[in-house]
């Protein structure tokens, strides 16, 4: 029997090693870095999301061809939706130009701009060791781990969209994102009083997701300067929180080991359905087979599955949500530019970065 997995690591090894075999001596530099386990960790899970610099080789330090490649990469860890989704939200950078008038200016010379997304690998791909890849650039983190030639981790996974919606010919709107925020407001808007009392955690949402670009979920309150990498931006209020929260409003829409909000249990049948959507349009972001979307099939999974809001349920209106579970934490926020820049990542508090698959294997494979 096809191991799915395997499947999927197998084209991940083919697309990377086709990548680092165009690259010269220099670029091989930037693009690779030491194996998952090793000296590397620090780097491998320090990941970002804000338009800084990610660590690897960008599209600008590259050919056409070589462009050509790293996509072929990034297509092989999604499942299509996922693709075009991310290559989506690569356009919008020129979009987000025009909407600021083509006048942010950073110190750098070009401020949004769709060139300024990384690649790097960690370790050989196919080899017999770990290795992984990550891609990432402005609302876009992916970080893949590959053990004993089988997928293991997929998480951290962020997209964002800024717009969020943008106009089409015809009337229509772009929104890469859009099935994320309708669902979920569906689903909100749908309990009955007493269980909206329950899910609404705070009447306002936070200015960013809580858990942040954090290596390991925790209680801890990120700042705005941690959100990007050091020495290459400041943001404004840098030492601010970068959740905008205080005092008690921190502590209402803090993680908690035990989640928060409205578990699937108490939701009727139309209502899981809309709550098992839900889950598909992060889970479904990676390949069939890799996804732990089928994990939900199971009413016991879904039932763990909590789901928490805070600010607004009218559409256009400043909002957060978050649903939580075992190995699950999913967070949105759609809060800054009058409601149209969304954040949505997928995390799994248990083994992001695929952490506790390298110990087992070390354990087994590298024991004194």
């Amino acid at each position: 029997m096809i191991d799915p997995r395997r499947e999927v690591a197998k084209r991940m090894a083919e697309a990377a090693l086709a990548w680092l075999d165009s690259l010269d001596a220099d670029q091989r530099e930037m693009a690779v870095a030491p194996p998952p386990g090793t000296g590397a960790e620090d780097e491998r899970t320090h990941w970002f999301y804000t338009p800084t610099d990610h660590g690897g080789l960008t599209f600008h330090q590259q050919r056409p061809a070589q462009h050509r490649l790293v996509m072929r990469l990034v297509a092989s860890g999604l499942s299509e939706a996922g693709y075009t989704t991310v290559a989506t939200v690569l356009g919008l950078e020129n979009v987000l130009d025009r909407v600021e008038g083509f006048s942010v200016n950073w110190g750098r010379e070009r401020t949004r701009d769709p060139g300024m997304y990384y690649l790097r690998v960690f370790g050989e791909p196919g080899g017999p060791r770990p290795w992984g890849w990550r891609f990432g650039g402005h609302h876009v983190s992916l970080n893949h781990l590959v053990v004993d030639g089988s997928v293991t981790a997929t998480t951290p996974c962020f997209l964002g969209a800024d717009p969020a919606a943008s106009p089409l010919l015809g009337g229509a709107a772009l929104r890469p994102l859009g099935a994320a925020e309708d669902l979920a407001r569906e689903l909100v808007r749908s309990l009955h009083p007493e269980l909206a009392a329950r899910a609404v955690l705070l009447a306002r949402p936070p200015n960013d997701v809580v858990a942040g670009n954090s290596a390991r979920i925790d209680d801890r309150v990120l700042t705005r300067r941690e959100l990007w990498r050091r020495g290459r931006h400041t943001p404004d209020r840098a030492d601010q929180p970068a959740t905008g929260l205080y005092g008690a409003d921190r502590r209402a829409l803090a993680l908690t080991p035990t989640p928060k909000g409205v578990p699937g249990s108490e939701l009727d049948t139309a209502q899981r359905e809309l709550l098992r959507a839900l889950l598909g349009t992060y889970l479904g972001r990676v390949p069939d087979g890799v996804s732990p979307l089928p994990r939900y099939d199971d009413p016991a999974a879904l039932d763990s599955v909590h789901l928490a809001w805070a600010g607004s349920t009218t559409a256009g209106e400043p909002h957060y949500y978050r649903l939580q579970g075992p190995r699950l934490l999913v967070e949105w926020t759609n809060v800054h530019r009058g409601a149209n820049h969304a954040h949505a990542v997928w995390r799994d508090p248990e083994t992001d970065f695929g952490g506790d698959v390298l110990a087992a294997h070390h354990a087994t494979h590298h024991a004194p």
